[in-house]
Protein backbone atom coordinates (compact mmCIF):
# COMPACT_ATOMS: atom_id res chain seq x y z
CA UNK A 1 0.00 0.00 0.00
CA UNK A 2 3.16 2.19 0.14
CA UNK A 3 3.96 1.84 -3.22
CA UNK A 4 2.95 4.92 -5.59
CA UNK A 5 -0.69 4.80 -7.23
CA UNK A 6 -0.60 3.48 -10.51
CA UNK A 7 -3.44 3.25 -13.23
CA UNK A 8 -5.54 -0.27 -13.52
CA UNK A 9 -4.02 -2.51 -15.34
CA UNK A 10 -5.28 -4.81 -18.44
CA UNK A 11 -5.98 -7.70 -15.62
CA UNK A 12 -7.43 -5.26 -13.15
CA UNK A 13 -9.86 -3.34 -15.69
CA UNK A 14 -11.33 -6.97 -16.87
CA UNK A 15 -12.25 -8.18 -13.19
CA UNK A 16 -14.11 -4.76 -12.56
CA UNK A 17 -15.53 -4.05 -16.37
CA UNK A 18 -18.39 -7.01 -16.48
CA UNK A 19 -19.69 -4.89 -13.62
CA UNK A 20 -20.09 -1.08 -15.17
CA UNK A 21 -22.42 -0.31 -17.72
CA UNK A 22 -20.02 -0.31 -21.06
CA UNK A 23 -23.13 -1.55 -23.50
CA UNK A 24 -22.87 1.95 -25.50
CA UNK A 25 -20.25 4.51 -26.70
CA UNK A 26 -19.46 7.44 -24.32
CA UNK A 27 -17.81 10.82 -24.59
CA UNK A 28 -15.51 9.62 -21.34
CA UNK A 29 -13.87 6.31 -20.87
CA UNK A 30 -15.06 4.80 -17.83
CA UNK A 31 -11.66 2.75 -17.38
CA UNK A 32 -10.09 6.34 -16.79
CA UNK A 33 -13.33 7.80 -15.02
CA UNK A 34 -12.60 4.40 -12.20
CA UNK A 35 -8.74 5.78 -12.42
CA UNK A 36 -9.58 9.40 -11.85
CA UNK A 37 -12.00 7.82 -8.40
CA UNK A 38 -9.47 5.67 -7.20
CA UNK A 39 -6.58 8.30 -7.24
CA UNK A 40 -8.98 10.87 -5.33
CA UNK A 41 -9.16 8.13 -2.96
CA UNK A 42 -5.56 8.04 -2.69
CA UNK A 43 -4.61 11.02 -2.47
CA UNK A 44 -7.49 13.51 -1.05
CA UNK A 45 -7.88 15.44 -3.22
CA UNK A 46 -10.96 18.43 -3.28
CA UNK A 47 -13.34 17.65 -7.00
CA UNK A 48 -12.72 20.72 -8.15
CA UNK A 49 -8.82 20.29 -7.57
CA UNK A 50 -8.68 16.93 -9.71
CA UNK A 51 -5.88 17.30 -12.35
CA UNK A 52 -6.96 15.58 -15.49
CA UNK A 53 -7.17 17.98 -18.32
CA UNK A 54 -9.79 16.21 -20.26
CA UNK A 55 -11.82 14.73 -17.83
CA UNK A 56 -14.27 17.18 -16.23
CA UNK A 57 -14.81 17.48 -12.61
CA UNK A 58 -18.22 16.97 -12.99
CA UNK A 59 -18.30 14.08 -14.70
CA UNK A 60 -16.43 12.28 -12.11
CA UNK A 61 -18.70 13.29 -9.43
CA UNK A 62 -21.33 12.10 -11.71
CA UNK A 63 -20.46 8.71 -11.81
CA UNK A 64 -19.22 8.45 -8.40
CA UNK A 65 -22.73 9.66 -7.21
CA UNK A 66 -24.88 7.46 -10.00
CA UNK A 67 -22.57 4.34 -9.01
CA UNK A 68 -23.37 5.04 -5.39
CA UNK A 69 -27.29 5.27 -5.94
CA UNK A 70 -27.36 2.56 -8.08
CA UNK A 71 -25.55 0.19 -6.13
CA UNK A 72 -22.67 -0.74 -8.74
CA UNK A 73 -20.06 0.36 -5.89
CA UNK A 74 -21.32 -2.68 -3.23
CA UNK A 75 -22.34 -4.39 -5.94
CA UNK A 76 -18.05 -4.36 -7.14
CA UNK A 77 -17.03 -5.04 -3.76
CA UNK A 78 -18.78 -8.20 -2.82
CA UNK A 79 -17.71 -9.62 -6.46
CA UNK A 80 -14.10 -9.34 -5.72
CA UNK A 81 -14.51 -10.11 -1.96
CA UNK A 82 -16.13 -13.81 -3.88
CA UNK A 83 -13.08 -13.79 -6.27
CA UNK A 84 -10.63 -12.93 -3.63
CA UNK A 85 -11.66 -15.52 -1.39
CA UNK A 86 -11.96 -18.53 -3.92
CA UNK A 87 -8.58 -17.33 -5.02
CA UNK A 88 -7.41 -18.13 -1.56
CA UNK A 89 -9.02 -21.50 -1.37
CA UNK A 90 -12.33 -20.89 0.59
CA UNK A 91 -15.67 -20.59 0.00
CA UNK A 92 -16.81 -17.56 -2.12
CA UNK A 93 -19.25 -16.49 0.79
CA UNK A 94 -18.08 -16.21 4.66
CA UNK A 95 -19.24 -18.27 7.49
CA UNK A 96 -17.46 -15.77 10.26
CA UNK A 97 -17.34 -12.44 10.48
CA UNK A 98 -16.10 -9.52 12.89
CA UNK A 99 -17.58 -6.25 13.74
CA UNK A 100 -15.93 -3.32 15.52
CA UNK A 101 -16.41 0.51 15.21
CA UNK A 102 -14.06 3.28 14.31
CA UNK A 103 -14.66 6.90 15.07
CA UNK A 104 -13.32 9.66 13.09
CA UNK A 105 -13.60 13.00 12.85
CA UNK A 106 -15.89 14.68 10.15
CA UNK A 107 -14.96 18.00 8.31
CA UNK A 108 -16.71 21.50 9.21
CA UNK A 109 -18.68 21.26 5.89
CA UNK A 110 -20.45 17.96 6.64
CA UNK A 111 -23.48 18.36 8.65
CA UNK A 112 -25.43 15.25 8.42
CA UNK A 113 -24.97 12.78 11.39
CA UNK A 114 -22.62 14.18 13.55
CA UNK A 115 -22.05 14.37 16.99
CA UNK A 116 -19.32 13.48 20.00
CA UNK A 117 -17.72 10.18 20.97
CA UNK A 118 -17.54 11.23 24.62
CA UNK A 119 -15.09 7.96 25.59
CA UNK A 120 -12.82 8.59 22.49
CA UNK A 121 -12.86 12.53 22.49
CA UNK A 122 -14.01 12.53 18.57
CA UNK A 123 -16.57 15.11 17.24
CA UNK A 124 -17.44 13.64 13.88
CA UNK A 125 -18.63 10.19 12.81
CA UNK A 126 -18.54 6.42 13.89
CA UNK A 127 -18.22 3.66 10.74
CA UNK A 128 -19.34 0.19 12.07
CA UNK A 129 -17.01 -2.46 10.07
CA UNK A 130 -17.89 -5.92 8.94
CA UNK A 131 -15.39 -8.08 7.49
CA UNK A 132 -14.31 -11.74 6.80
CA UNK A 133 -11.62 -13.72 8.50
CA UNK A 134 -9.42 -12.46 6.42
CA UNK A 135 -9.92 -8.85 6.86
CA UNK A 136 -12.21 -7.51 3.46
CA UNK A 137 -14.85 -5.29 4.06
CA UNK A 138 -18.49 -6.77 3.39
CA UNK A 139 -20.61 -4.03 4.57
CA UNK A 140 -19.93 -0.99 6.62
CA UNK A 141 -22.13 1.67 8.50
CA UNK A 142 -21.56 5.28 9.47
CA UNK A 143 -23.48 7.39 11.94
CA UNK A 144 -23.18 10.35 14.54
CA UNK A 145 -20.38 9.22 16.60
CA UNK A 146 -22.38 9.45 19.99
CA UNK A 147 -24.43 6.80 19.17
CA UNK A 148 -23.78 3.13 20.94
CA UNK A 149 -21.72 0.89 18.83
CA UNK A 150 -24.51 -2.35 19.60
CA UNK A 151 -27.46 -0.56 18.83
CA UNK A 152 -26.44 1.00 15.49
CA UNK A 153 -25.15 -2.10 14.47
CA UNK A 154 -28.54 -3.82 14.39
CA UNK A 155 -29.31 -1.98 11.71
CA UNK A 156 -26.77 -3.56 9.00
CA UNK A 157 -28.14 -7.27 9.89
CA UNK A 158 -30.05 -7.04 7.00
CA UNK A 159 -27.34 -5.83 4.89
CA UNK A 160 -25.12 -8.79 6.24
CA UNK A 161 -27.49 -11.31 5.71
CA UNK A 162 -28.26 -10.23 2.42
CA UNK A 163 -24.16 -10.21 1.38
CA UNK A 164 -23.54 -13.79 3.34
CA UNK A 165 -26.61 -15.00 4.51
CA UNK A 166 -26.08 -18.24 2.49
CA UNK A 167 -23.13 -19.62 5.11
CA UNK A 168 -22.88 -16.71 8.12
CA UNK A 169 -22.99 -18.79 11.48
CA UNK A 170 -21.48 -16.59 13.87
CA UNK A 171 -20.78 -13.28 14.05
CA UNK A 172 -17.47 -11.77 16.46
CA UNK A 173 -16.89 -8.80 18.43
CA UNK A 174 -16.36 -6.69 21.21
CA UNK A 175 -18.25 -6.12 24.65
CA UNK A 176 -19.87 -3.39 23.10
CA UNK A 177 -22.09 -5.84 20.87
CA UNK A 178 -22.70 -7.93 23.56
CA UNK A 179 -26.43 -6.63 24.39
CA UNK A 180 -29.04 -5.43 22.12
CA UNK A 181 -27.10 -7.00 18.60
CA UNK A 182 -26.57 -9.72 19.98
CA UNK A 183 -29.90 -10.22 20.98
CA UNK A 184 -31.15 -9.31 17.39
CA UNK A 185 -28.77 -11.76 15.77
CA UNK A 186 -30.06 -15.04 17.95
CA UNK A 187 -33.21 -13.88 16.42
CA UNK A 188 -32.32 -14.49 13.10
CA UNK A 189 -30.42 -17.68 14.15
CA UNK A 190 -27.23 -16.30 14.03
CA UNK A 191 -24.61 -16.38 16.98
CA UNK A 192 -22.23 -13.95 18.76
CA UNK A 193 -18.79 -14.56 19.57
CA UNK A 194 -17.63 -11.92 22.03
CA UNK A 195 -13.96 -11.81 21.66
CA UNK A 196 -11.90 -10.35 24.61
CA UNK A 197 -8.67 -9.71 26.12
CA UNK A 198 -8.11 -12.40 29.08
CA UNK A 199 -8.85 -11.16 32.55
CA UNK A 200 -4.71 -11.55 33.55
CA UNK A 201 -3.70 -9.92 30.71
CA UNK A 202 -1.10 -7.15 30.66
CA UNK A 203 0.06 -4.81 27.95
CA UNK A 204 -0.81 -4.72 24.69
CA UNK A 205 -2.19 -8.46 23.59
CA UNK A 206 -3.76 -9.43 20.06
CA UNK A 207 -7.28 -10.45 20.32
CA UNK A 208 -8.29 -13.64 18.35
CA UNK A 209 -10.57 -12.54 15.48
CA UNK A 210 -10.76 -9.21 16.59
CA UNK A 211 -7.42 -8.43 15.97
CA UNK A 212 -8.52 -8.45 11.37
CA UNK A 213 -11.07 -5.85 11.83
CA UNK A 214 -8.90 -3.59 13.69
CA UNK A 215 -6.08 -4.54 10.86
CA UNK A 216 -8.63 -3.36 8.25
CA UNK A 217 -9.58 -0.25 9.77
CA UNK A 218 -5.59 0.75 9.90
CA UNK A 219 -5.35 -0.45 6.13
CA UNK A 220 -7.65 3.20 5.62
CA UNK A 221 -4.25 5.36 6.96
CA UNK A 222 -3.21 4.68 3.47
CA UNK A 223 -5.94 6.35 1.72
CA UNK A 224 -6.05 10.03 2.59
CA UNK A 225 -9.98 10.55 1.81
CA UNK A 226 -10.42 7.94 4.85
CA UNK A 227 -8.36 9.51 7.19
CA UNK A 228 -11.12 11.64 8.18
CA UNK A 229 -14.60 12.46 7.25
CA UNK A 230 -15.19 15.11 4.17
CA UNK A 231 -18.41 13.59 3.18
CA UNK A 232 -21.53 15.73 3.13
CA UNK A 233 -23.19 12.68 3.23
CA UNK A 234 -22.84 9.04 4.84
CA UNK A 235 -23.72 7.36 2.03
CA UNK A 236 -21.00 8.88 0.61
CA UNK A 237 -18.69 8.30 3.18
CA UNK A 238 -19.65 4.38 3.22
CA UNK A 239 -19.00 4.15 -0.62
CA UNK A 240 -15.46 5.49 -0.08
CA UNK A 241 -14.59 2.65 2.21
CA UNK A 242 -16.39 -0.05 -0.42
CA UNK A 243 -13.80 1.86 -2.80
CA UNK A 244 -10.74 1.36 -0.55
CA UNK A 245 -11.55 -2.08 -0.50
CA UNK A 246 -12.18 -2.51 -3.60
CA UNK A 247 -8.38 -1.05 -4.25
CA UNK A 248 -7.14 -3.30 -1.90
CA UNK A 249 -8.79 -6.61 -3.46
CA UNK A 250 -7.44 -4.98 -7.02
CA UNK A 251 -3.53 -4.77 -5.65
CA UNK A 252 -3.96 -8.55 -4.45
CA UNK A 253 -5.33 -9.55 -7.70
CA UNK A 254 -2.50 -7.77 -9.50
CA UNK A 255 0.30 -9.20 -7.01
CA UNK A 256 -1.24 -12.95 -8.34
CA UNK A 257 -0.71 -12.03 -11.43
CA UNK A 258 3.26 -11.16 -11.24
CA UNK A 259 4.06 -14.04 -9.34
Amino acid sequence: MTTPWKPLTDSQWAAISPFLPLQRKRKHDLRCIVNALLWQLRTGCQWRNLPFEHLPWQTICYYFHRWKLDGTIETLNAALNQADRIRAGRAALPSLLCIDSQSVKLAPMGSEARGLDVHKAVNGRKRQWVVDAQGRLWVVGVHAANQADGPSAVKLIGDVLWRCGERLVVICGDQAYNGVFKEALAGWSLEFEKASRPESARGFVPIAKRWVVERSIAWTNFFRRLVKDYEYTTSSSVCWLYLANIQLMLQRLQDIDQT
